[in-house]
């Protein structure tokens, strides 16, 4: 069974990634791998899915600028549908990762995705009558100029009879925004992706199955993803899934997620229960820890 053409709503960006060699030495040199690359959570997940041969749609925002079009161009030639608006008095959004093999931090500036507006949501939707589920980056949702688009495309979506996932981001501006927040804005939402630190900034410190269940009551689906450790998947009937833990060789731990987003949407959306979407999850996170850079190897 093939996945129905999904639509991916949410940042792309430029991301300089720094592979460092060890812990950044305060006040010196610190040796690093570094390179460019096309990044920004929904663009990852849309550019896996690309990589699957899933009709695949990325709504989002970037500068009329070099780094924009350069962005555009390797999604496009990666299989994605492009919907993306250039915006003439901003830049293209760039994000500076320092990553080890256990972590990854983030500096971010969003730039052009903080102008995207419910009309380019409303526009790209009209534009893709085949799609059958969208699916939300809560970056979109987490900053107030980018939250409207986010608000929209979670409504139009709903309007169009689509089914809607949200990735919950990251746990630094959930915490600013708060959880009660947040639960609202996704209230009804037919999947919830969090990681472990998410999971605990909106459910607080409980098991992930718990956590699941607590969040449950504003999402029909919750999946935990915990990385090497696996994966939990609890829904509205009491259904528990569990991925095992995995051995793998991390280089780069920056885009697992948004992989494991795109093996997950993938695999539900063909029709495979929760056991086997999260195995096809885990193989794809798997695959992206592995390598330097967010994106499937070209």
């Amino acid at each position: 069974m093939t996945a129905p053409r999904i639509i991916v709503v949410g940042d792309l960006i430029t991301d300089v990634v720094a592979v460092l060699s060890g812990p950044p030495v305060t006040g010196s040199d610190t040796s690093a791998a570094i390179r460019f690359t096309g990044g920004g959570q929904a663009a990852n997940t849309a550019a896996w899915l690309g990589a699957l041969g899933v009709p695949v749609t990325l709504v989002g925002a970037v500068g009329d600028d070099g780094p924009g079009r350069d962005r555009v161009a390797e999604l496009e030639r990666g299989g994605v549908d492009c919907a993306v608006t250039r915006v003439p008095d901003a830049p293209t959004g760039t994000v500076i990762v320092l990553a080890t093999a256990e972590d990854r931090t983030m500096v971010t500036e969003r730039g052009a995705n903080l102008r995207l507006t419910p009309d380019d949501v409303e526009a790209a939707l009209d534009a893709a009558p085949d799609a059958a589920h969208l699916h939300l980056s809560g970056y979109t949702l987490l900053d107030a100029g980018s939250r409207p688009a986010g608000l929209r495309a979670f409504a139009a979506a709903r309007e169009r009879g689509l089914t809607v996932s949200v990735d919950a981001a990251s746990a630094a501006p959930l915490r600013r925004v708060g959880a009660a927040a947040f639960l609202t804005w996704v209230r009804g939402v037919d999947l919830l992706l969090v990681n472990a630190e998410e999971a605990t900034v909106l459910a607080g410190g409980l098991d992930p199955a718990a956590q699941g269940r607590v969040l449950s009551a504003s999402a029909r689906r919750v999946v935990v993803k915990r990385g090497a450790a696996g994966a939990v998947w609890v829904d509205r009937d009491a259904t528990i899934a569990v991925a095992p833990a995995r051995r793998m060789a991390v280089v780069d731990p920056t885009g697992a997620g948004d992989a494991f987003a795109a093996g997950l949407l993938s695999a539900w959306l063909a029709g495979a229960p929760p056991e086997a979407a999260l195995h096809r999850a885990g193989d794809l996170g798997a695959s992206a820890v592995g390598q330097v850079g967010a994106r499937p190897p070209a």
